[in-house]
């Protein structure tokens, strides 16, 4: 142990994770070469298992350096990808959060005032001028906006939703749970493919706490299909007094349609479309922070802000800073220029395809002609067509036309270990990560998802893989080439 916590390797860890981490760290490696040495899968020398623990303790030195929230490049066409943040924040919009973050800030405090006043006013203003509502608040994602709504409206009461409305919003989430969790009790109107107003009418009682409809926007039905009408519902929510609730989901500011991407339903179509209380992401196609906003009508919405569970819920200044930023893009029509996610959606095919063509002059640029197969000889490269995703569960049936800079190789099994070699090293041995998709035995990067600031990186990550592809191979050939026998007689 004091031999070992001398070493190189050692002394690094140990600045990392401090001396009682070293100690436990150290005790784990040695067992493991205890095994070893008891399986007979290593030899007994003291100095060669000695540079062995170290070499492993440097190995966690190293990883234990990384911080595990990094920043990654997404080239795998998929826009909103939940395994990656959803929605890239600009450059822009962290300057200011940065700036409003740096030191104190005004978040529940009125500076006209001189008083305390409600963090929802840092965005509240802006919320209501874009989407049309009376009011608005903000929680820390769309599923607790669902919760505090149902809860504060419905606890102890009744909540009335389509069948075919009881969707999985993700992570195993369900809509029938959450409603459980608030206390409410779910009735299930309609059926899975048809749902009219009177179905809803018809399950009106006393009990009733609100009526509620899901946006489904992870998966699509159609064919034989009916859902009654947002305006037929909202009709009915009046008529009986009882609020009508929709959850949004994704929550679009802006009409894609209008763009050629396809139609999502509108914050302010569902607002003036007599909705009582709207909910919607803030990371999807909003292109802002994580977050759970709430619009609408004034008397309901405060009532939910009223409500104790709005503590639990409620999200910090860095949400509330970025988002603040995100909805002035908005209000300054300058959305779909400034912020990376709906610039992606957006973006002509065209802009794609010369972003395309630079990753492979990147990849040149730093000693690999990818057309050439230079570096690697069972892997070539090409620019072609790709369908980039949303993501996110959002317009589940979009294609987005894309370019994609696409590797493939020979279908030997050398040419394939190429493939998921390379793959493997521009994940975690490019900085920064870059996260592409593998399909039909082909490795492609996707350009649309890819910024300009990142071109040179990716075209830097690639030659470096394809450098380990190359002296791998020919590693591989030595090994298999047959030695030849020497005649001990021969000169």
């Amino acid at each position: 142990m004091q031999r070992l916590l001398g070493a190189e390797g050692a002394l690094a860890l140990g600045a990392l994770i401090g001396d009682a981490g070293l100690r436990a760290a150290i005790r784990a490696e040695v067992a493991l070469v205890r095994d070893a040495l008891v399986t007979g899968a290593v030899e007994l020398d003291r100095d060669a298992l000695a540079l062995r623990i170290d070499r492993a303790l440097a190995g966690r030195a190293e990883r234990a350096g990384r911080r595990h929230l990094r920043s990654v490049i997404n080239a795998t066409g998929v826009v909103l990808h939940t395994n990656l943040g959803r929605a890239p924040l600009g450059a822009d919009v962290l300057d200011e959060v940065v700036d409003a973050c740096r030191g104190y800030a005004a978040l529940e405090y009125d500076l006209d005032e001189g008083e305390r006043g409600h963090r929802d006013r840092v965005v509240k203003s802006l919320l209501v001028s874009l989407t049309g509502a009376e009011d608005a608040m903000v929680v820390n994602n769309c599923a607790a906006a669902v919760l505090l709504a149902c809860t504060a409206l419905a606890s102890g009461r009744e909540v009335i939703v389509s069948r075919g409305e009881l969707v999985e919003i993700g992570g195993g989430f369900r809509i029938p749970d959450v409603i459980a969790s608030c206390g409410a009790t779910l009735v299930e109107v309609g059926t899975t493919n048809k749902t009219r107003a009177q179905d809803f009418e018809r399950a009106i009682t006393e009990r009733t706490g609100a009526m509620l409809t899901v946006h489904q926007s992870n998966f699509a039905v159609v064919g034989f299909t009916q859902r009654a009408s947002r305006d037929e519902l909202a009709k009915l929510a009046r008529a009986r007094s009882i609020p009508l609730l929709e959850d949004l989901g994704s929550g679009a500011l802006v009409d894609l349609a209008s763009f050629g991407v396809g139609h999502e339903p509108t914050v302010q179509e569902a607002v003036s479309g007599g909705s009582d209380v709207v909910m919607f992401s803030g990371d999807k196609l909003l292109g802002g922070p994580q977050a759970g906003i709430i619009v609408g009508r004034a008397a309901w919405i405060e009532r939910l802000r009223r409500h104790s569970l709005v503590r639990a819920l409620r999200p910090g200044r860095i949400v509330m800073a970025a988002l603040e930023s995100t909805l002035v893009r908005y209000a300054r029509g300058r959305a779909t220029d400034e912020l990376p996610a709906l610039r992606a959606l957006v973006e002509p095919l065209s802009v794609v395809e010369a972003r395309a063509a630079r990753l492979e002059e990147a990849a040149r640029a730093h000693g690999f002609d990818l057309r050439d197969s230079v570096g690697a000889p069972s892997v070539r490269g090409a620019i072609e067509p790709s369908i980039a995703r949303v993501g996110g569960g959002t317009l589940p049936l979009v294609e987005l036309p894309s370019r994609a800079l696409v590797l493939r190789a020979d279908d030997s099994d050398g040419g394939q270990r190429s493939i998921r070699g390379i793959e493997r090293s521009i994940r975690t041995q490019s900085e920064p990560p870059i996260v592409a998709r593998v399909s039909d035995g082909a490795l492609w990067l996707d350009a649309r998802t890819i910024a300009d600031r990142e071109v040179d990186a990716v075209g830097r990550g690639l030659a470096r893989a394809l450098a380990e592809s190359h002296a791998s191979h020919r590693s591989d050939l030595r090994e298999a080439r047959p030695q030849p026998t020497l005649d001990p007689d021969e000169p």
